[in-house]
């Protein structure tokens, strides 16, 4: 029987930074989130948002600093890390022969939910994002904004005390964009510690209890 417990959600990253030979990929920043609370990474395209994401994630050691999730070291090695933290940062993997219904069912059952019931919370997840009809689809067969409403799927269907979100706003239209930031407050709602990087002005202001601004390396 598994021995993994979830962590408590207090995102504490205290002065990161990264380098990598003589690149400066961020700038040591600090960044202190906690349950039922959003912080919004903001700054320019290479500022270090996503190295920072990563970072608090367990995805990325940093050159300088600390980060911890829920008092322990953020490292996804750490197999407690790696159920607290569920995260939307670069592509996930998925399988060519599976559809979309498959992938949901196959996460949702990976994170311990009921078999038998994994199809309904799949489609429901799938109906609230707009994506229902696309059930019996391949990935390969989406459009970019319904890829990315598919990858939001995806790291939507596990439960979490912390979601890592960068950028969940790429591709897609405002009415999506709404859907999206009505997810992401209700993730909150319930009790998770949530940090995203984001570009868009209206989604920063409907989410974000504090913005983090992430100053450029150069």
């Amino acid at each position: 029987m598994s021995t993994i417990t979830q962590l408590g959600g207090k995102v504490r990253a205290k002065a990161v930074g990264k380098t990598v030979d003589t690149t400066t990929l961020l700038l040591p920043t600090t960044v202190n989130a906690d349950p039922r609370k959003c912080v919004v990474l903001r700054g320019p395209n290479g500022s270090g948002k996503t190295t920072l994401l990563r970072i608090i994630g367990g995805l990325l050691g940093p050159t300088t600093g600390t980060a911890t999730i829920g008092g322990v070291e953020a490292d996804e090695r750490n197999p407690d890390v790696r159920a607290a933290v569920a995260a939307l940062i670069g592509t996930p993997t998925t399988y060519r022969d599976l559809t979309l219904i498959d992938h949901l069912v196959l996460v949702d059952s990976s994170w311990g939910g009921d078999p038998n019931t994994a199809d309904d919370r799949g489609l429901a997840l799938m109906a609230r994002l707009g994506i229902d009809h696309l059930d019996d689809r391949f990935p390969h067969e989406l459009s970019s904004g319904q890829e990315q409403l598919f990858r939001l799927a995806l790291t939507f269907a596990r439960p979490s005390t912390v979601l890592l979100l960068d950028e969940p706003e790429q591709r897609l239209d405002t009415t999506k964009r709404e859907v999206v930031t009505e997810l992401i407050r209700d993730r909150a709602k319930d009790g998770a510690t949530v940090v995203m990087a984001c570009h868009d002005p209206g989604m920063t202001e409907a989410l974000a209890h504090r913005v983090v601004d992430v100053k450029p390396a150069r």
